[in-house]
């Protein structure tokens, strides 16, 4: 089975066991509130199989797609929810650079009992394989943050065209680009309040954030534990790579940078998760993209020319990078970060 429909059939599993279910404390108009510990311990049990496109198609599904479907009222959400199928969620635009949300092209007209929508979305998570797109749409002219709305699509429905994207990263996460050609719908295709596009995706992606720095951790830490073992066998001179003090201190510090990675998210995720505290978020974000690249790309060298074997370190290097680009580049969140520079540091000397 490839990597692609193995990562459905994880999906369907979660579902069926009721993982996805348990992963929220509760359902509000808004959406699905996280539990910040049962999100964590499913992202660290798939990652544990070792398949980063499969752990980045659970983790988009479970901590936006999710959520965002909960806020609608039809039928959608039991389906994904229970593992019958999956949704994608379409908000990166063809048109705009990923992190310029309101810059997006993609459109749709509400005219009374119909819907229709053009446009197209570029890198969706899962596009291959979805039986859902949550789309997100201008609905009126200019960048004013009331001006953007949810449609829920069916991948089946006439005008919507999936083209896998020409990548051989993440080959389970289904990633793929969308067009969507004089697609039209009923009314009913419209997920929340008109106008509320931004601000239902806004309240939700610091949830996607915290489960970054989660999987990030789990990540990580496994490669920290397989290089360990990888230096206590490989020799110089007749000695264990480990036992060479640059190499144990070197090791130390990413060991110390991923110890508070941890210590961070468990310490932020309540407020992000009930607070839907920005900062919080951001500096989480912005924590995984300081650690993960700069732990892996050690990790990695260490290994030599094995890093370079089809499965070595040096791929799952190039697949970690989603950590510092997808979900808001990092230099972005350390400019969010320093928007809230005057809170972080009364806390800190509190």
């Amino acid at each position: 089975m490839d990597s692609d429909a193995d990562g459905g059939r994880v999906w369907r599993r979660l579902g069926a066991d009721g993982v996805l279910r348990e992963q929220y404390r509760r359902r509000t108009p808004t959406g699905l509130v996280a539990d910040p510990g049962r999100l964590g311990a499913t992202l660290r049990a798939v990652d544990a199989r070792g398949d980063n496109g499969i752990t980045l198609s659970v983790l988009v599904q479970s901590a936006s797609a999710l959520p965002i479907l909960a806020a609608g009222t039809g039928p959608e959400f039991d389906r994904v929810a229970d593992g019958d199928c999956e949704v994608a969620l379409a908000a990166t635009d063809a048109a705009a650079a990923g992190s310029d949300l309101t810059g997006l092209g993609t459109e749709v007209e509400i005219d009374g009992d119909t819907v229709r929508l053009e446009g197209s979305k570029r890198w969706v998570t899962t596009a291959t394989r979805a039986a859902y797109f949550l789309v997100l749409a201008r609905h009126r002219a200019g960048r004013h943050f009331t001006a953007f709305t949810w449609v829920l699509v069916p991948a089946d429905a006439a005008g919507v065209r999936v083209t896998p994207a020409t990548t051989t990263l993440l080959a389970g996460a289904g990633i793929g680009h969308v067009e969507f050609s004089g697609v039209r719908l009923p009314s009913s295709a419209v997920l929340g309040r008109q106008g509320r596009g931004l601000a239902l995706f806004a309240r939700h992606m610091g949830t996607e954030r915290l489960a970054g720095a989660q999987w990030a951790t789990a990540l990580t830490s496994r490669v920290l534990a397989e290089t360990r073992t990888s230096l206590t066998r490989r020799e110089i001179d007749g000695r264990a790579l480990w036992d060479h003090d640059p190499v144990r201190q070197e090791f130390a510090g990413c060991l110390v940078r991923v110890r508070a990675l941890r210590a961070l998210h468990e310490a932020l995720g309540e407020r992000v998760v009930e607070e839907h505290d920005a900062t919080s978020a951001a500096t989480l974000k912005a924590a995984v993209g300081l650690t993960a690249d700069d732990v892996l790309s050690r990790c990695a060298r260490w290994r030599g020319a094995d890093g370079f074997a089809d499965d070595g370190l040096q791929l799952v290097r190039a697949e970690a990078a989603v950590f510092g680009i997808g979900g808001g580049v990092t230099e972005l969140m350390l400019g969010a970060v320093a928007d809230g520079a005057e809170t972080l540091l009364a806390e800190l000397r509190a």
